[in-house]
Order: C-alpha cells, then sequence, then structure tokens
C-alpha cells in the first residue's frame, strides 16, 4: 500500500499538476516506483523552490484599493451558488489577487477542472475545451501557521514554487492538515489560505461527487464540465 506520508506529497503535487498521468492511485496497490517518484518529485520542488527568484515579477506586494472589511464574493456555478468571505484582513495580497480576476471577470466560464473526493475541488485555470487563461504575475505566498487548509476554506493553487500563485485556487472538501505551513523550506511552507465558504458548501460536496477522468496530461478532471458562471462581488 503507499503510505500516508507519499499520498500526502502526491496530492500536494496534483494542485501544480506536476504529475504524469497514473501517478496518483489512493489507497490501491500500487507499484514500488510510485514511492520513487514522488522522492524524485518532493526533490525537484525542492531544488526548483530553492533556485527561484527573490523577485516575483510585478507582484501585488501591497493592497491598492482600500477594502471595507472582508469581502464576500458569489460564485455561481452549473451546480449551484457558493458564497465565499475572502479574509482581507489575513491574508489581503491573496485577497487583493484574487478580486482583480473577480472585477475583470476572468473567472467567468471557467471550470472547476480537478476534483480529488477526501481532498478538495480546484479552477480558475481553464475554460471546459482546457485553454488556460491568461493570467497576472506571481504573487507572495502568505501562508501561515494560524490560516489552515480546513474543510470548507479557500486557499491557492501553485506549482512546486513556493511563490507561484496566480489564478487557480482550490476548497477544502477536509482538514487538509499537510498542506499547512509548518517550517520555511520549500516543503514546509503550505498554501495560503485566504478566506472560507460561508454558504453552499452543500453545492461543495455535490462537485466533489462527479465522474471524473484523465484528459491527456491532466488528471482527475470531471467528464461533465463543472463551469463557474460568474463570480461577483456581493
Amino acid at each position: 500500500m503507499i503510505s500516508k506520508n507519499y499520498k500526502h506529497v502526491l496530492m500536494a503535487l496534483l494542485l501544480g499538476g506536476t504529475l504524469a498521468l497514473g501517478a496518483c492511485s489512493g489507497d490501491t496497490e500500487a507499484p514500488a516506483e510510485l514511492e520513487s517518484m514522488a522522492e524524485q518529485a518532493a526533490e525537484t520542488a525542492s531544488n526548483a523552490a530553492e533556485t527561484v527568484s527573490d523577485a516575483v515579477s510585478d507582484t501585488v506586494e501591497s493592497v491598492s484599493d482600500e477594502l471595507d472589511g472582508n469581502p464576500v464574493v458569489v460564485m455561481e456555478t452549473s451546480a449551484g451558488t457558493i458564497e465565499i468571505e475572502l479574509w482581507a484582513d489575513r491574508a489581503p495580497i491573496s485577497v487583493e489577487n484574487f478580486l482583480r480576476y473577480v472585477d475583470n471577470n476572468l473567472y467567468d466560464n471557467l471550470t472547476f477542472h480537478r476534483v480529488i473526493p477526501g481532498f478538495m475541488i480546484q479552477g480558475g485555470g481553464y475554460d471546459s475545451d482546457f485553454v488556460e487563461i491568461s493570467g497576472y504575475p506571481p504573487i507572495t505566498n502568505e501562508a501561515d501557521p494560524s490560516l489552515e487548509n480546513t474543510r470548507g476554506t479557500l486557499a491557492m493553487a501553485r506549482t512546486n514554487v513556493v511563490d507561484s500563485a496566480t489564478s487557480q485556487f482550490f476548497i477544502n472538501l477536509v482538514d487538509n492538515d499537510f498542506l499547512n505551513q509548518t517550517g520555511t523550506t520549500p516543503q514546509q511552507f503550505g498554501y495560503a489560505v485566504f478566506g472560507e465558504v460561508i454558504s453552499g458548501m452543500d453545492v461543495v460536496d455535490e462537485i466533489a461527487t462527479v465522474e471524473t477522468a484523465n484528459r491527456n496530461q491532466h488528471q482527475n478532471v470531471p467528464v461533465e464540465p463543472v463551469i463557474i458562471e460568474s463570480v461577483t462581488r456581493r
């Protein structure tokens, strides 16, 4: 059986879409090569993060617009409505970045392109034809031990590089403690939480039940696209 630690490594890497097809197999019997692949992927992630430039071009380092409290956004999807409170007081860079996409309608008609029951649903990067949107420059990772990846929280997806988040986000289906920040090394840095579902978690859970399959190099793709019809401020 694949060990819990290796499964966590593979799940975290899936958030950045870094694994080839067939590399993740849940709790079923897995070949010995799978654990070796996880070790190599983790080492590659560490090396990539350690060599990333100190300057992330044009990153959103400050909130340019005054935010009155914590904004709430309404996400209309083909499965129903989800309302999310954004924690501008705790993760201002991530919130400002997210709202930049919202206010410019860049999330409209995209999809939840990765759905993994018992883990998370991920969207904000592709339309139903898997055409990737052209996003803004990466932002600083605001992961913090006090911002935990608990059920219903909204967090920034990223590659293996710590400061690489752009448009993609995910909603945690369970308490994913292994995604929390536990230190300052690349492996420990975690994923930045910046909001929480306040209405429509039943919709999130419904999305988590859709049938998925592999599509080209992408895994866990809904067979019937789950469309993000619009995201607007409430």
